[in-house]
């Protein structure tokens, strides 16, 4: 029998190399897996072993985490920085299309409306002044509406010009400002024949029928044309302004996520620097980290003071612009009706009753009466006086003292509907004079300049309404520059910040990653 030593092990030493062997750690380079069994998979481990040796790989090696830890900073950075830029290119856009588009339509067919009718009262105010063929001619009343005829036909062919080219490209508008242009040429027509019979003896009576041909003309078809035209440019600037005001929101909420997603992520590098390589502070990510806070701030505040200052152009000014501007023309068709109560005997109980519906759209009381309406009138606004929270009127009035914001404003509009309420006692004057057969001196008395007469009192009611709005205009171009001024400003700053905190990034790490090429 032969017998080789070291071949034959007893059962208690093959169990003891047995467990040895199992104990045996599998050593492995740091970054590859070590061997597997054949036959069959880690537990959670995806069917697609490229890809997850290359995620594994990605957070493997420090080098790796720095290099995946940069790409995050600067592909936020990046996001930002287009976010940022979207942004501003778009307020721009906005405040371009509101001030040069949308605002100048709006009041452009609100001057058309407000011309419109002044266009007519002057005409009736000719009519009355003019005598018989120039005898008994009152001079300056008629002088005086023959310039300011003259002012308003200037003004309503301008104005249409102006719509015209701001109508291109929308058809619905096109086709109103076409239908209002012929419109208005037959107005002119028959205005044009009216004033030529009143030249001629014994021609008041056509000149009077021409005329009515002429404001039946108006009142049917140029002022419904032209008011249609103020709600869809103000509709189109609502419309304007609600898609910016969403627009802005929905970007500031992104850049803020966007910003502290990257403040994050610049401070968790920082971190982890400090733990696995000793150091405090990395000079470089502590002023990449101020830059990325710089324009995560900056560009914040032209978001929000973007959003802000559109928010007052368009509620604060423009809303106040709006309803002052219905008003002017509202003031001037009431004061039209009460020329033609004047000029045509058979209708003034309609006229009477137009120029209570004006008074009411203007500052409305409700249940009042023409000969109610002035009493009413004098005790609301004696309660509103007293307490500016007790607003017992409606109309353009109240829209504009429910909307008051800038500094002289509430005192402006205030002695605008004083001046109102003025104008209102003369026209009572006016129809008691006619009830008691003076007519001549009601004419004279509502078509006066003199002080103290009628026209001169409405004169002072228009030049309150007009300071109302110019306040209000003034603050709209106001916003509108301080918007335009905020984007211009802040962005160039913004961008300037994010470029610099992407360098200051990469610069920041390439020591730390040098460090494991050497």
């Amino acid at each position: 029998m032969t017998i080789t030593a070291g071949t034959a092990q007893s059962p208690e030493a093959k169990a003891r190399t047995q467990a040895e062997t199992r104990r045996i750690p599998v050593v492995r380079q740091e970054g590859r897996p070590g061997p597997q069994p054949r036959g069959r998979q880690r537990p959670g481990r995806p069917l697609l072993p490229a890809v997850w040796a290359w995620l594994s790989g990605s957070w493997a090696t420090t080098p790796a985490r720095l290099r995946l830890l940069r790409a995050a900073s600067l592909s936020l950075v990046a996001a930002l920085t287009l976010l940022l830029l979207t942004a501003g290119l778009a307020a721009s856009g906005t405040w371009d299309a509101v001030a040069d588009r949308e605002a100048p339509r709006t009041t452009s067919a609100a001057g058309l409306n407000l011309a419109l009718n002044d266009m007519d009262a002057q005409s009736a105010n000719i009519l009355l002044s003019s005598g018989n063929a120039g005898e008994g001619r009152m001079s300056v009343p008629y002088d005086k509406a023959v310039g300011f005829y003259d002012d308003a036909r200037h003004t309503v062919s301008r104005e249409l010009r102006t719509l015209a080219v701001a109508a291109e490209g929308d058809r619905d508008a096109e086709h109103t400002v076409e239908t209002l242009t012929e419109n208005f040429a037959r107005y002119q027509e028959l205005i044009g024949r009216a004033l030529e019979n009143d030249t001629r003896a014994g021609g008041k009576p056509a000149a009077l029928e021409d005329y009515r041909s002429a404001t039946i003309l108006l009142e049917h078809q140029l002022l419904p044309e032209s008011r249609t035209l103020i709600e869809a440019n103000n509709a189109a600037f609502e419309a304007e302004y609600d898609a910016a005001g969403s627009r802005l929101t929905a970007q500031l909420i992104a850049a803020v996520v966007i910003g502290l997603l990257l403040l994050g992520v610049l401070v968790a590098v920082q971190w982890y620097l400090a733990r696995h390589f000793h150091r405090i502070l990395n000079p470089g990510l502590l002023a990449a980290t101020l830059c990325a806070f710089i324009a995560f701030a900056v560009g914040g505040q032209m978001l929000a003071g973007s959003s802000e200052d559109l928010r007052g152009a368009r509620r604060d000014a423009f809303d106040s612009v709006v309803a002052l501007s219905r008003a002017r023309a509202i003031a001037y068709e009431a004061n039209a009706d009460e020329s033609r109560y004047l000029l045509f005997r058979d209708q003034r109980t309609a006229y009477e009753q137009a120029f209570l519906d004006k008074s009411q759209q203007l500052y409305g009381i409700e249940g009042a009466r023409l000969d109610t309406y002035n009493g009413q009138l004098a005790y609301t606004w004696s309660s509103y006086r007293a307490d500016h929270d007790d607003l017992r009127f409606t109309g353009e009035f109240r829209r504009e003292l429910d909307n008051i914001t800038f500094p002289g404003e509430r005192a402006a509009a205030e002695r605008t509907v004083e001046a109102y309420a003025t104008y209102q006692r003369d026209d009572r004057t006016i129809r008691r004079l006619v009830a008691q057969g003076r007519e001549r001196e009601a004419v004279a008395f509502c078509i006066s300049w003199e002080p103290g007469k009628s026209n001169d009192h409405f004169g002072a009611w228009m030049a309150a309404l007009d300071q109302v709005t110019e306040i209000n205009r003034t603050h709209f171009a106001a916003s509108v520059r301080h918007g335009r001024g905020t984007v211009s400003e802040r962005l160039p700053a913004t961008g300037g910040a994010l470029v610099a905190a992407a360098v200051l990034t990469v610069v920041g790490l390439r020591p730390r990653l040098a460090e494991f090429r050497a």
